[in-house]
């Protein structure tokens, strides 16, 4: 079921827990805090707001100033923006140098929905993965985002986080723990692995249930780091099932495919397949309808599914 709370609500109220504990928290807005969620933040801490306008280059330039002196700014906009915008700021100002400066980006993939595909991020992985020492991450739902906010803003390091801004299904108890760099098992299968990320977390537990009904056992992982990827799990999982599908709201380049094929490609060569976006850019329209538009659904990744453990069977 669909939480209560939209996901940039659940972000906001884990940045003002994590604001009254460090006074060094700032929050960086590209003119978009009602969009993004954090106008609460503002009239709870004015004195560590700051709105840049659209001027998102100079916001992470900012950011990274700000990192210097021992703040740790949160940069918010959309992910088009944290992303393909400030790419070279990132680089440069923050990775390069080694500072503390973390960037959320909104409105993920088929979540910009109506903003259509000039603000469709299907690309923002893929532009920040090739970086050095930037960590990405994409929360599946409300619990995993309130677990993750404190444990990077603990952490020197820089840190992507994509998210849709409105409401997501609830995947996880209230109390789960989350380790950066570690994915969750939620559910164990031996017949075929499916490993996702972000919303597409909740279509690959119904993928699984539906697989489960003809008489296939999936194992599930979320992947909510994708950068470092948990290559012992992925390898450990491919392993035990002898095939795998991926399944993210990005496009199938550079994102958490890639890393999984990666990995699988040096350590565990299997039968593979990728759900996600295959060479288009963003259209307008509600989610649910971009989303069986470019065939991120369960049946989807069922049908994925069918076709590696056909493979698999074909090579034993």
């Amino acid at each position: 079921m669909p939480d209560e709370k939209d996901m940039r609500d659940a972000y906001c109220d884990a940045l003002i827990a994590a604001g009254e504990k460090n006074a060094r928290i700032l929050a960086i807005d590209c003119d978009l805090s009602a969009s993004m969620g954090t106008g609460r933040f503002r009239a709870r801490f004015p004195e560590r707001s700051f709105n840049l306008g659209i001027m998102e280059a100079n916001a992470c330039s900012m950011a990274a100033g700000l990192s210097v002196t021992g703040f740790v700014p949160f940069v918010h906009s959309f992910a088009v923006f944290t992303s393909r915008r400030m790419a070279d700021q990132i680089f440069l100002s923050c990775a390069y140098a080694g500072l503390n400066v973390k960037l959320i980006g909104g409105d993920a993939g088929v979540s910009a929905a109506t903003n259509g595909g000039t603000h469709m991020a299907f690309e923002d992985f893929g532009v920040l993965r090739s970086i050095v020492g930037v960590r990405l991450f994409e929360p599946a739902d409300n619990v995993a985002m309130r677990a993750l906010i404190p444990k990077i803003a603990d952490e020197c390091s820089v840190d992507y986080i994509r998210m849709p801004r409105r409401s997501v299904v609830k995947i996880y108890d209230e109390g789960e723990s989350f380790v950066p760099g570690e994915a969750k098992l939620l559910r164990e299968g031996e017949d075929v692995t499916l490993i996702a990320s972000g919303v597409l977390v909740s279509e690959a537990l119904l993928a699984a249930d539906l697989l489960a009904a003809e008489g296939i056992e999936a194992r599930v992982l979320d992947c909510f780091t994708i950068q470092p990827l948990d290559i012992a799990r992925v390898v450990e999982s491919a392993e035990k099932t002898g095939c795998v599908v991926t399944a993210e709201n990005h496009n199938v380049i550079g994102g958490l495919g890639s890393a999984v094929a990666e990995a699988l490609g040096e350590h565990m060569p299997v039968p593979m397949e990728r759900i996600g976006v295959r060479n288009s850019f963003g259209e307008v329209g509600s989610q649910a309808y971009l989303m069986d538009h470019f065939g991120l659904r369960a049946k989807d990744i069922c049908s994925a599914a069918h076709r590696v453990i056909k493979r698999k069977q074909a090579m034993q």
